[in-house]
């Protein structure tokens, strides 16, 4: 394991299908940081019946969504937690620059900073065959690739050997397009957010996933060194 500074911070930027997940727990491995995503910390939150666990419960049931103080709260008590010592990398949070603000607050509460945000820059035309290829193990979250990463044995796991295989239904050519209209419109600032503050990094990740791992890892070692 590398080694790093206390309570790093790493941001993970990028379009549906840039490879965020995939990348952030090779990270995970590597550095001995701790990957949270926004839809498993709201499950976990909600599962543990946390107070903002609770409150985020009550807005899905609702059909609304989750508000930006709920998942700041949320964030908080996670990073409260003693595996989070060591460092993070957060994957689909902050999504705006509401929440990029929100987000440098929570930290300096805590006497942490980012460390880098590290934009993945892929091609709007790859998206469609990246997404509609993916799918991931249902029992550990391991990524795959119906054309980039396929298990080394059929429908297993190379992870952990779990035998299903999950795919998002709205993995498909046809949402593919309203996702990518999102993430221009709402996420992509946070790059000219994170740019300002001399925290962006960028990476072209376009290419195999172990060479962008390769020069991530670099980049990381880089950062929380």
């Amino acid at each position: 394991m590398e080694a790093m500074t206390k309570s790093a911070v790493l941001i993970l930027l990028g379009p549906p299908g840039a490879g965020k997940g995939t990348q952030a727990r090779m990270l995970e491995e590597k550095f001995g940081l701790i990957q949270l995503s926004t839809g498993d910390l709201l499950r976990a939150a909600v599962a543990n019946n946390t107070r903002a666990g609770q409150q985020a419960k009550a807005v899905m049931e609702a059909g609304e969504l989750v508000s930006d103080e709920i998942v700041t709260a949320i964030l908080r008590d996670r990073l409260a937690e003693p595996d989070c010592a060591r460092g993070v990398i957060l994957d689909g949070f902050p999504r705006t620059t509401v929440q990029a603000e929100a987000l440098d607050t929570l930290l300096a509460e805590t006497g942490r900073k980012i460390n880098a945000a590290i934009s993945l820059e892929v091609d709007d035309s790859e998206m469609i065959t990246r997404i509609s290829g993916r799918f991931t193990c249902g029992t550990c979250g391991e990524g795959y690739h119906d054309s980039f990463k396929q298990p080394a044995t059929a429908n297993t796991c190379d992870k952990c050997d779990g035998t299903e295989m999950k795919r998002r239904a709205d993995d498909n050519a046809e949402t593919v397009a309203q996702r990518l209209v999102a993430y221009h419109d709402q996420t992509a600032p946070l790059i000219a957010y994170y740019d300002a503050k001399d925290a962006l990094q960028r990476l072209n990740a376009m290419g195999a996933i172990d060479d962008i791992a390769s020069e991530l890892s670099a980049m990381t070692q880089r950062a929380i060194a």
